[in-house]
């Protein structure tokens, strides 16, 4: 795991506009922290860097926002309301694990089905203020 500090929301933010201008067809990123950690805007970022233009927001009552446009397509999903796997396959979400385009996965950790073939971790720790503590896999950032 690679660790990043980011100072401010807007760090946040540019963190992951570079992530979404380096994703790839097929990417998984889940994201991992605590309510208020900064996970949406980080996935605002990555839309930014997909050059996605739609407003994003979090999917937590829809389950999956999707964003066709921009150079890739992107999913986004918020497992927080899912409390078991069977929930999840329930509402059909599996199908974003290996996706055509981008899916970034909020509340990763509830997922406990095999992990995507391109698959990279991104965890968000609160540490003081806006400060984070941004842990991710080596995805070539």
């Amino acid at each position: 795991m690679v660790t990043f500090i980011s100072q401010s929301s807007e760090e946040t933010h540019r963190f992951g506009e570079r992530l979404g201008r380096l994703a790839q067809a097929g990417w998984v990123v889940g994201l991992d922290g605590d309510l208020g950690a900064g996970k949406t805007q980080l996935v605002k970022g990555i839309a930014k860097g997909l050059q996605i233009h739609e407003r994003v927001t979090s999917p937590t009552f829809a389950l999956v926002n999707e964003y066709p446009g921009g150079r890739l397509p992107l999913a986004h999903l918020d497992l927080y309301r899912l409390e078991s796997q069977e929930a999840i396959l329930g509402a059909g979400l599996e199908l974003y694990f290996e996706p055509a385009g981008l899916a970034v996965v909020e509340w990763m950790e509830r997922w406990h089905g095999p992990r995507p073939s391109c698959f990279f971790q991104v965890r968000i720790a609160v540490l003081n203020g806006d400060q984070r503590r941004i842990e991710h896999d080596d995805f070539g950032a």
